[in-house]
Parts: structure tokens; sequence; C-alpha cells
């Protein structure tokens, strides 16, 4: 009830605002790294208390793990993935040729198991996607965001674009009215941050385990009581790649930890 009351004051507070056209300038940015208190700060610093790396170790393993019919591993066709996999994360969601659509990094290592394993897919947010994705994102931390400079998703950036300037759901709230319009206020004695998207996957103390960006998008419609897309729908593959261009230049930080 107290989040209930505290998400209508924010509805108050921001139903009267035009939402505005403009991004976050540049020189404004900032990680939900700096929104933390310096104790959860200290977690993500330390790779030893870090808990999203024990899904890093995890998807190391399964890197390395022959599967599926052409009973191939990853690194089979990739080698040392501490090394070809560097800034890799960095440049997702990309354009998929085939496919002639943007995909994520999830559905990236999907579609390489099916096409060149002969390998199921894994489920969205199951340990193992969350695990192999992990180990891939980790070999971008400290990278920057090059996401989206491929001219083929410019109609794709619009459309998560107009996704995160859309107001939905009984609260008829948009992305932007928090993280643009309202970022560094506090909502229910939470930080309100700009929503960039630069430690996916992350491991959040709320959840007590690691989690994509997509659950975290779900989990803001089910928040604003939306009808939430279903894992891997194109709206959610485009709000990600929205997220993702207009964080470029900022650092990657995967796995990050987050309150």
């Amino acid at each position: 009830m107290i989040l209930l009351r505290a998400i209508l004051v924010a509805v108050l507070l921001t139903a009267s605002l035009p939402l505005r056209a403009g991004e976050i300038p540049l020189d404004q940015r900032r990680s939900g790294y700096s929104f933390m208190a310096p104790d959860t700060q200290k977690i993500q610093d330390d790779e030893t208390a870090n808990p999203g790396m024990l899904w890093v170790l995890d998807g190391q393993a399964l890197w390395n793990k022959k599967d599926g019919t052409a009973a191939k591993s990853c690194a089979d066709c990739h080698g040392d993935g501490s090394e070809t996999m560097k800034a890799v994360a960095a440049r997702y969601p990309a354009f998929d040729t085939r496919l002639g659509a943007p995909v994520d990094l999830e559905q990236r290592i999907n579609l390489e198991r099916e096409r060149h394993q002969g390998a199921q897919p894994f489920t969205y947010e199951s340990p193992d996607l969350l695990a192999l994705t992990a180990f891939v994102a980790e070999q971008s931390r400290g990278t920057a965001i090059a996401a989206g400079d491929d001219p083929r998703l410019k109609p794709f950036i619009e459309k998560g674009n107009v996704l995160f300037m859309q107001r939905q759901g009984q609260l008829n709230l948009a992305c932007a009215s928090c993280h643009d319009d309202n970022w560094d206020k506090h909502l229910a004695g939470s930080a309100i941050t700009q929503g960039q998207p630069t430690g996916y996957p992350v491991y959040r103390l709320e959840w007590q385990t690691l989690g994509s960006l997509q659950r975290r998008v779900r989990g803001c419609l089910y928040g604003i009581r939306a009808r939430p897309y279903e894992y891997g729908a194109p709206e959610l593959v485009e709000l990600e790649l929205y997220l993702m261009s207009r964080a470029r230049g900022m650092k990657m930080e995967s796995p990050a930890v987050r309150p």
C-alpha cells in the first residue's frame, strides 16, 4: 500500500507535465551505480563479494561445454571467450540479417545454439542463459557502450523511443515520466535513476538473484499496472535497443549490483 500511494503521488506530480522530446544531456548521464549507497557500491566493486560473479563462473563452464546434435561448444567456434568476446556485449542489441530485426544478447546466444550447435534454446531467465549472458557481458566490463550504430537499426531505435515516451497502464505513466523527468528524486524511499542499462544482467538485492534487462522492464510495466510484453517480444528488444543507444559511450558494468 505504501508503494501504491507513492506511485499515485508520482502520477499527480507528472501527469500534467509534457514528456520531454530530448534525451538527458551527455554530461548529465549517470549510471545507476551513482545512486546507490557506498556499501552497495562496494559489493559491486569487489569481485569476491559480487554475487553476479558466480553466474560468470558458471557461464565460463558452459562456454566450454559441448552440446546439441553438433556436439560443439561455444569455444569450438569462438575460442577463448575472455579474448574473443571483449566489447561484444557493448554492441547489443544488434541487427540479425536472417531475421531482418535486432536481437539482444540472450537471443543471440540462443540463435547460436540452434544454428551452430543443434541445441535447444534456453528459456528466458533460466540459470544457464543468465550464466552464459553474464560471462559474455563481463568481458565488456569497462568498455564503452556502442549499440545502435548500425544504420539498419535506426527504425527499431525510433520504435523503442516511442515506447519509452508512451504513457500506458492504469497509472498512465511512461518510462520517461520517471527516468527522464524525475530522476534523482525518490519513490517509496528508493532513488529514481535514469534507467541507464549499463550493468545487465544485474544482481538485484530485491530479487536475490541475477536478472535480465527484460525482467526489469517487465517489472516496471507491472508497477504501472500495464500488461507486460512476453520475454523476447519485439517491443522489449526495441526498447532495450533504445536504452542501450541512449547510453552510448557509458561504461559497461556487467554484472552490476543494484538494490
